[in-house]
């Protein structure tokens, strides 16, 4: 979300920012209709107050006793009531219809932020690593799972891009989670939440998923969504609370399932794990103030980019273009790991800086140690990591010849004294 004011002072920073991310300009419409709205307030406020000046003569005439002025004016009072009741109903939808057209419009980037229409515009900004050398034609993470993952199963019992993992990748999974959780928590300073995994339409909106992005969400029968990342709960933490400057800034994370019906998605990546309506994944959000908030966005990218320097997998770090980055973001750095089976790097985790833009949108404000009055929060997310993906990563790096999987050594510890899984029969 924005503030009117905002725009109405500088429209044309307004209209550049949605430009970069292939838009109309949209700040004339958006001032028109504010101009109407605030017309409809102002003649509200003059009916008030002649309102409150008639109902003051009426008893002035009552007292001089002249009824038929007395009369006169309770028959216009009367009708400015009428007036007033019909305007404040179109104000009120006045109000919304602003409101409705600025939720639907995304944040503006970053100064720094490369311009561009997709993908091909992002800037690698550093790598990490080198591929491994095999000297065998490596084998997709699909095929070295074999029946341990299990697409056929999870088919009959649900449909097409989810999985049952079994055994020594069941474990797999758990494990890196909880190495990605000790990690973050131990050493990065985040604070571990369980959240709630259904929410309401205003944890949906306040992180920005709604109402744009309803189609690719699920939603219950009884007005709950099920979460997509657990940004929406995590974020949500602070929605419609004022902190105090010297608590900030806040690290949450949590491990969760995440729900996506990837609507958009039809045709990309139906092999594999990497594209599922159900996956897992850590995240990481922080809450802060404006002046620390690029600062964080590093803090935050770089535990992301630990996990993977950790488990010693090659990546890369691209800053988005403007027109490939989420519709909440105004920075965003991409990590693409290195697939072997795919000779690609393929996203892992977004890091994203977003501003005030949530803040607003969930009344999240902080209160300044020097100063009055309060400042909405910066708020940062990204994925610390999706754990699905990791574990492609692991199963596709660290294969061997014989199909076997070496654990990674920041791994073995939550794996139960293995440091190898056997080819699948």
């Amino acid at each position: 979300m924005f503030d009117l004011k905002q725009i109405r002072n500088d429209p044309e920073a307004f209209d550049s920012g949605w430009a970069a991310r292939g838009l109309d300009p949209q700040t004339s419409a958006i001032l028109a209709k504010d101009e109407a709205h605030r017309k409809m307030l102002t003649e509200l406020q003059d009916l008030q107050q002649r309102r409150n000046a008639a109902s003051k003569e009426i008893g002035s005439a009552k007292k001089a006793g002249d009824e038929a002025k007395a009369q006169a004016l309770m028959a216009e009072v009367n009708t400015i009531k009428d007036q007033m009741a019909r305007l404040e109903g179109e104000a009120e939808a006045a109000g919304r219809g602003i409101e409705e057209v600025l939720s639907g419009l995304p944040n503006i980037p970053a100064a720094d932020v490369p311009i561009g229409e997709d993908e091909d515009a992002n800037v690698k900004v550093r790598q990490w690593g080198t591929a491994p050398a095999l000297d065998f034609e490596p084998k997709s993470h699909d095929d070295l799972g074999g029946p341990r993952m299990d697409f056929e199963a999870a088919a009959r019992m649900s449909g097409a891009r989810f999985v049952a993992l079994k055994g020594p990748l069941a474990r797999l999974e758990r494990a890196i989670a909880g190495f990605m959780l000790d990690l973050h928590t131990t050493e990065f300073g985040y604070l571990e939440v369980v959240p709630p995994m259904l929410v309401r339409d205003q944890a949906m909106f306040g992180t920005a998923q709604l109402p744009k992005f309803a189609d690719d969400q699920y939603r219950t029968t009884n007005d709950f969504w099920l979460i997509p990342t657990a940004e929406v709960p995590l974020t949500n933490l602070v929605r419609e609370q004022i902190l105090d400057e010297e608590e900030l800034p806040l690290r949450f994370t949590a491990y969760t399932p995440c729900f996506r019906q990837e609507a958009g998605a039809a045709g990309r990546d139906t092999r594999g794990m990497i594209r599922q309506h159900q996956f897992s994944k850590v995240e990481l959000v922080s809450i802060t103030t404006p002046d620390k908030s690029e600062e964080e966005h590093e803090h935050l990218t770089a535990c992301a980019e630990a996990v993977l320097q950790r488990l010693d997998l090659t990546y890369r770090v691209m800053v988005l273009s403007s027109g490939d980055m989420g519709f909440s973001a105004r920075k965003t750095y991409d990590l693409e790991v290195w697939l072997p089976s795919q000779e690609r790097y393929r996203e892992i985790s977004s890091c994203s800086l977003c501003g005030d833009f949530q803040a607003r949108r969930m009344g999240a404000r902080y209160r300044p140690a020097e100063g009055k009055g309060t400042q909405f929060v910066h708020t940062l997310n990204g994925s610390g990591l999706a754990v699905g993906r990791t574990l492609v990563a692991v199963v596709e790096n660290y294969q061997n010849a014989d199909g076997s999987i070496t654990i990674p050594d920041a791994l073995q510890p939550y794996m139960g004294g293995l440091n190898r899984i056997e080819p699948a029969s």
